[in-house]
């Protein structure tokens, strides 16, 4: 008898179907490198790479569901991925930079920070699998993502990398921004997700348009650009802890 060649050709994938889990693996190893130029005091270019993680996490699940190559594996290593970037990697660099004069409270505002973002994905991932759960699949987050809560507790970095002369502040008020912005991350404030906003076709030119100059601003002003994006992303969360606040009796 023949023996069936389809289950062997079932565990058979092509390459461009791992290309998703190839953009998670590189940007665990620029997280995990970051944490290398960060104990290194190349903070510039620790800062760098994180930033090139949050673009490669932003990528690969898009990618995945483009290709139609969505697994459960795909998934778990995502969210790996996201704690070690974002709530390991991230605090790390942001302690070595400016939170070692404050010793034991720095490293516990470190810890504090990785595991409100370790929280924060264990509860994305439960919502995620119930039926019906938001879990950052609908319009709104409930709290701030991890990738965003990253970018928001480097805001100090960036205000140095701007203005060159300007001193790091003082290591407890970056441990307390720091601890705030880890509570943000388990808070139940929604928190408006960028990626199911709709664009009609009329407007569809503006936000291109729009889009060419955050770009270029990025790459010519780089910290600059990125203290205004974070900014007005906190203006967008402080909306939203408003906007929820009168409403919070009946969530």
């Amino acid at each position: 008898m023949t023996p069936d060649p389809e289950p062997h050709a079932r565990r058979e994938v092509t390459l461009a179907q791992l290309l998703p889990n190839m953009l998670t693996v590189a940007a665990i190893c620029a997280g995990v490198t970051a944490i290398r130029l960060g104990v290194q005091g190349d903070y510039v270019r620790a800062v760098q790479l994180l930033l090139i993680a949050g673009v490669l996490d932003g990528l690969d699940g898009r990618l995945a569901r483009l290709l139609r190559s969505s697994s459960a594996m795909g998934a778990e290593l995502d969210s790996l991925a996201d704690f070690v970037n974002f709530g390991v990697a991230a605090p790390l660099v942001i302690y070595y930079w400016g939170l070692q004069d404050a010793r034991q409270a720095g490293w516990i505002a470190v810890l504090f920070f990785a595991v409100c973002c370790v929280m924060r994905l264990a509860r994305f991932n439960v919502s995620a699998r119930e039926e019906g759960g938001k879990g950052g699949s609908g319009a709104y987050f409930q709290g701030l993502p991890s990738p965003a809560g990253a970018l928001l507790a480097m805001l100090p970095m960036f205000v140095t990398f701007a203005l060159p002369d300007m001193s790091p502040p003082p290591a407890f008020l970056t441990g307390l921004y720091m601890a705030g912005v880890g509570l943000l991350m388990i808070s139940p404030v929604p928190i408006w997700s960028f990626k199911k906003t709709r664009i009609s076709r009329e407007n569809v030119k503006f936000f291109l348009l729009a889009f060419a100059c955050v770009a270029a601003a990025l790459v010519i002003f780089t910290w600059a650009a990125l203290i205004v994006m974070c900014l007005a992303y906190v203006a967008v969360v402080i909306w939203a802890a408003l906007a929820w606040y009168p409403g919070e009796g009946s969530h």
